[in-house]
């Protein structure tokens, strides 16, 4: 457990908000001196390595997935501006203290531990990845797919603790994707004392939120879990000046997609003379149709808890989009389970407790050896 500690914490130390290089250059150090595994590194800074089965064809692969990015830290949390200055770490009450402990550093040590300790099955590759990019849209993971990087099933170390009960660490069998998309609304231009001579955009945009408030928010049903998604407008901005009718508004919805369905957002185009609709970021949902696999990770972290004296954990749905949307959309078996907990990632006190890292290690080590 030091050492997961100790490989967290420096870790931790590396800033990597607006620049993952060093971060990315310690990780592949790391795994070149501890591992005799195959270790390469992509020309965006992601991380990988591998080991067993890797040159039988047949042989099917297994990844455990993080990401070293992290969200910009405040200013309590850095010695320094930028890149320039180290993050603050501090381990007390038995937790780590710091920007990305548990988004996901923390994770990423207990990945690359349980990828060198692992004996996995002779027909199986075992292969471990750090990202980049994924806090802003998973740019690391499309270039790692685009590039080949397809396994056949993936843990996903994002957070899973204390999802169904406090105390444990459950294993996401799907979760919600989000679709950001503007409906544009456009009108003509007239003084406000004579509207009769423009179109109001305002009006137009209006109507289509009406539309946009009658959709139903996309549901799903994966391995016995509902998945429900939602949908809003968040933002709302037009017109220039108090007496001038506006010839543009834009209105800002705000969908969490779900396995297989969407909310029909084109009929608020469709509906409404003068309306656009526009999708600005569309990060997909996850769903693991891997029976076998989603019974059996969850068979091991039962018994890891057990072992532990802690109730067991469950299979559960997740609120937020991650990588392994896009390993999904590719065609990879995902299930997502790590150590951060609700309330911790992108806060100013982040933290991550070491024996929640060393339950995610040994449930890695335990899924990378079982056959399914």
């Amino acid at each position: 457990m030091d050492e997961l500690a100790d490989l967290t914490e420096k870790l931790v130390a590396i800033p990597s908000h607006e620049d993952e290089t060093a971060a990315g250059d310690a990780i592949e150090e790391w795994l070149r001196a501890e591992t005799d595994a195959r270790v390469e590194r992509d020309e965006v800074g992601n991380a990988f390595a591998y080991k067993g089965a890797t040159d039988d064809p047949d042989a099917d692969t297994l990844a455990l997935i993080g990401h070293h990015d992290v969200v910009p830290p405040a200013e309590r949390q850095t010695t320094g501006d930028g890149n320039a200055g180290e993050y603050v770490v501090k381990r007390r009450d038995g937790r780590i203290h710091g920007r990305g402990a548990a988004d996901m550093k923390g994770a990423v040590a207990a990945c690359v531990l349980a990828f060198r300790d692992a004996e996995p099955p002779p027909d199986r590759e075992l292969a471990v990845a750090s990202f980049v990019g994924e806090e802003v849209g998973g740019t690391g993971a499309r270039h790692a797919i685009d590039a080949g990087f397809v396994p056949d099933r993936a843990v996903v170390a994002e957070g899973s603790t204390n999802y169904s009960k406090p105390g444990v660490t459950d294993v996401v069998v799907a979760h919600k994707g989000r679709r950001a998309s503007t409906l544009v609304a456009r009108g003509s231009a007239a003084h406000a004392s004579e509207p009769e001579h423009g179109e109001n955009a305002v009006y137009r945009a209006s109507d289509a939120i009406d539309v946009v408030r009658e959709l139903d928010a996309p549901a799903a049903t994966v391995s016995g879990e509902s998945v429900t998604g939602s949908l809003a407008v968040t933002i709302v901005e037009g017109g220039e000046t108090w007496n001038v009718i506006p010839e543009r508004c834009e209105v800002t919805v705000d969908e969490r997609t779900v396995p297989g369905d969407r909310a029909d957002l084109a009929r608020a185009a469709e509906a409404v003379p003068g309306v656009e609709w526009e999708v600005d970021q569309d990060l997909p949902p996850m769903a693991c149709g891997d029976d076998a696999f989603a019974e059996g990770t969850l068979a091991v972290a039962r018994e890891v808890h057990d072992d532990l004296g802690l109730d067991a954990p469950e299979h559960v749905v997740k609120p937020h989009a991650t990588d392994a949307g896009w390993l999904a959309e590719a065609g990879t078996e995902p299930l997502v389970c790590g150590a951060s907990e609700p309330g911790e990632a992108h806060t100013d006190t982040e933290s991550v407790g070491v024996d929640v890292l060393d339950r995610c290690y040994r449930i890695y080590m335990g899924v990378a050896e079982r056959s399914f």
